[in-house]
């Protein structure tokens, strides 16, 4: 599977202090507490972390160490030896070093059977996609456009409809005809409950025959926060058009 299949992001961050900021947001939206350029203390003396992460589970707290390596050449060795000395004298479970340019031979040996993580950016991203989706797609969908789940889901809203004269009933069934099937499936498929396969991207290929009605940045885009950008956009226009279909009835009842 390509790389760029399964990337929460194609941004590429344009430098170190980019790249220190890409962690801690992407650390964050997936559930951790975060402090940057953190000074932390450790049993051999104070030390600073570029990204330091907590996360809670079930009243446990684990503490992840990052540090941000934005270079034109390869970590060496060295960094990877001072790295493991402050993960274990600060009590922390895991460190991550992310580089875009990769790491020495002799790094990648000294991380072996250790709590340390050489990483590329893309493989950060990777570590943390399925509590990112968790912790903030599927959260954003919820949080705002719920109401547009309400609309199409597969069981019609017949309360509404009810309420609604015959006028607005033929329009929202309409919009309902138009927009169910990709909101329905989209809503199903990042669901907390159902715990769905997360889709690879881009959308394209699991809605071919969608023609002009969703748009191309969220048929087409790469990366899942590209996705739930676009989405989200899509999803508010959506909701926009069947709001003025029901507050158009609701003001019609009124003035008769």
């Amino acid at each position: 599977m390509p790389e760029w299949l399964r990337m929460l992001t194609t941004r590429i961050p344009a430098d170190w202090r980019d790249l220190q900021t890409a962690v801690a947001s992407m650390l964050a939206q997936s559930g951790f507490s975060v402090q940057v350029e953190k000074v932390i203390q450790t049993v051999r003396g104070s030390a600073e972390i570029d990204v330091f992460g907590q996360e809670a589970v079930d009243g446990r707290t684990y503490t992840v160490l990052c540090e941000c390596k934005n270079w034109a050449a390869r970590v060496p060795q060295n960094m990877i030896h001072g790295f493991r000395t402050v993960i274990a004298d600060a009590g922390a479970n895991l460190g991550y070093i992310i580089s875009t340019s990769g790491f020495q031979s002799g790094a990648l040996t000294a991380a072996e059977l250790t709590n340390v993580r050489l990483v590329t950016w893309p493989e950060f991203q990777a570590e943390f996609e399925q509590s990112w989706i968790t912790h903030h797609f599927r959260r954003s969908l919820d949080s705002r456009l719920d109401t547009l789940w309400r609309y199409t889901e597969p069981i019609p809203p017949y309360r509404l409809l009810d309420r609604l004269d015959e006028n607005a009933q033929r329009a929202f069934v309409g919009l309902r005809e138009t927009h169910q099937p990709f909101w329905s499936a989209l809503f199903t498929t990042f669901s907390p409950f159902l715990r769905m396969p997360i889709p690879n991207l881009p959308l394209r290929a699991h809605f071919q025959n969608a023609g002009d009605s969703i748009p191309a940045p969220v048929l087409d885009a790469l990366g899942y926060q590209d996705l739930l950008e676009a989405v989200l956009d899509y999803g508010e226009a959506t909701l926009a058009q069947f709001r003025a279909v029901v507050d158009q009835a609701k003001t019609s009842t009124k003035s008769d």
